[in-house]
């Protein structure tokens, strides 16, 4: 998968794994991960599929309705990823946090569907449920934090809070921020993340 690796001043905190929305690359988000923490080591990916020219993490059927069959190979394709990034770079595999935007926060989000123990946290922002109708790994010591939109057009208000109920079900401690500004990654949600991971992860 094509990424970025920036080795951060202190390999103790959590290795950011960046993950853009429809349309961007693995250079988008890297701004975000000053905003969250200077000195963590960052991992960025770009996504594996196009649509219409434009990077994404999978493949959907339209709008809002996600390829199943194609987000269970990526997720699969994106944890294995992981496994291979932890060895070549030399970071702790089980310290890892991802920071995903929109289509990013939906694959960050089925990596905890799906994976147990793939990523130690989530920074999703304005993500959706990835799948429904399956059991959960143990989300036990989990921590995620979700920025959702009140009025976001393209993930309700319900689907931010059924996501909450989903991974709070699963053992999951999960902390929600709301905001009025559509389906926008805002500055003031980017602060609320940064300031619940220097709760979660600071040293």
């Amino acid at each position: 998968m094509l990424h970025i690796f920036k080795e951060g001043q202190d390999k103790k905190k959590p290795v950011l794994l960046l993950l853009h929305g429809t349309g961007g690359t693995e250079e988008d988000l890297l701004p975000l991960a000053d905003l969250i923490d200077p000195k963590a080591s960052v991992l960025s990916v770009r996504g594996n599929v196009t649509e219409n020219g434009m990077p994404r993490f999978f493949r959907r059927l339209a709008e809002g309705v996600f390829d199943e069959e194609d987000l269970i190979f990526r997720t699969k394709e994106l944890h294995e990823f992981l496994n291979e990034a932890s060895e070549k770079y030399q970071f702790d595999r089980e310290n890892i946090v991802a920071v995903g935007y929109s289509n990013g926060a939906n694959i960050a989000g089925s990596l905890l569907f799906h994976h147990e123990g793939s990523i130690k946290g989530a920074s999703l922002h304005h993500p959706m449920v990835p799948r429904r109708g399956i059991e959960l790994p143990n989300l036990t010591g989990t921590s995620v934090f979700i920025a959702a939109g009140k009025n976001d057009p393209m993930c309700s208000a319900a689907e931010s809070e059924e996501l909450d109920e989903l991974l709070r079900g699963a053992g999951a401690k999960t902390e929600v921020h709301w905001e009025m500004n559509g389906h926008s990654l805002t500055r003031t949600e980017v602060a609320a993340a940064a300031a619940w991971f220097e709760t979660n992860f600071g040293s």
